[in-house]
């Protein structure tokens, strides 16, 4: 059961990846994530945060988002921009479409009793869409920062990938459990069970990360080609920078590993940790400096045993070692500053 993607020559040409997810989608994952309790290593923390902060009529939202289920697609407006702009144009939504959407949803399970007034009544949907936008503000806007770090550092990885494989190492390696790559077909299984097939017809995808979501989702109909998320990598080692902790955003080396190696050094050991297999220009501009400083401090800590380097054709990548790991995490180098 899922999603069967037919790629031609030009299809694989033609896909890409986005540089971050996109906001209203994420949005929907979000409110799935914050009601369905699942991975809480990596959202309790934000979950407790935000849950006793629900503004006034997150409500409508949430019930119309369920934590497993369907959902309307035209909230969840597959493109790029503020939050601001998208959901703008999604008032502009035809009454056809949304009233199209909700009985589709509503063969499939029960609606909310006030949904079903959606396409008639303008100032209903202005209501939910405040609420969403609320939402936005609370769950998304003061993480975005910290979830544009997760998506950069996995877009890193991805082009390694390409660069590596092609685009065939990209299919396969973007969600093994719920994407199969069998040429020229890229199966995706769906958490809803729809099945279709999707000749691309010379459009490609692009291929959309997600920080909230373990699953992949399809939208055939995204302009200006079909969309396919799939979750950011979790290989950041750093046990004490929980997923969207209070106070996780911005964190840095504490003063106890500052004194120890120094500011800039102990900067280089937390960015490598935080960015695997990156290469040393991506070390200097996470760090803020020159690529031959970055180049010095990562000597020295390689040799110290800290970070290990290996060459990829080209290209040196920097990851943090057991030893590494364990000097980040020790309880006096992960006390507060």
């Amino acid at each position: 059961m899922g999603y069967r993607i037919h790629f031609t020559t030009e299809d694989l040409a033609r896909t890409r990846v986005a540089e971050t997810p996109l906001p209203l989608s994420e949005l929907g994952t979000a409110v799935r994530t914050l009601q369905d309790r699942s991975r809480p290593v990596l959202f309790d923390a934000w979950r407790s945060r935000v849950a006793g902060r629900l503004p006034a009529g997150a409500r409508m939202a949430l019930s119309l988002i369920p934590p497993v289920g369907w959902s309307p697609t035209f909230l969840n407006l597959p493109r790029a921009g503020t939050p601001e702009e998208l959901l703008e144009e999604v008032r502009g939504t035809p009454r056809a479409v949304i009233e199209s959407e909700l009985a589709v949803i509503a063969a499939r399970q029960p609606l909310p009793r006030w949904a079903h007034r959606l396409p008639d009544d303008a100032a209903l949907l202005g209501q939910l869409l405040d609420g969403l936008g609320r939402l936005h503000d609370l769950l998304l806007r003061p993480y975005w920062q910290q979830i544009t770090g997760f998506t950069a550092a996995d877009r890193a990885v991805r082009a390694r990938q390409l660069l590596g494989g092609g685009v065939e190492s990209l299919l396969v390696q973007a969600n093994p459990r719920w994407i199969r790559w069998e040429p020229p077909v890229l199966e995706v299984r769906m958490a809803n069970e729809a099945e279709a097939d999707l000749h691309l017809s010379g459009q490609g995808i692009l291929l959309v990360p997600s920080v909230f979501s373990t699953r992949s989702f399809v939208d055939e109909d995204a302009l200006p080609q079909p969309v396919v998320t799939y979750p950011v990598g979790r290989e950041r080692p750093l046990q004490r920078l929980s997923l969207l902790a209070p106070g996780a955003a911005g964190a840095g080396p504490s003063a106890a590993l500052t004194a120890l190696l120094g500011r800039t050094r102990a900067a280089v050991l937390h960015a490598v940790a935080e960015h695997p297999d990156c290469s040393t220009k991506e070390l200097a501009a996470a760090v803020g400096v020159a690529p031959a400083s970055a180049s010095e401090h990562a000597t020295v800590l390689r040799e110290a045993g800290l970070i290990r380097t290996v060459r990829h054709r080209n290209t040196v990548l920097h990851g943090v070692t057991g030893l590494g790991v364990e000097l980040l995490n020790s309880p006096r180098a992960g006390s507060s500053r």
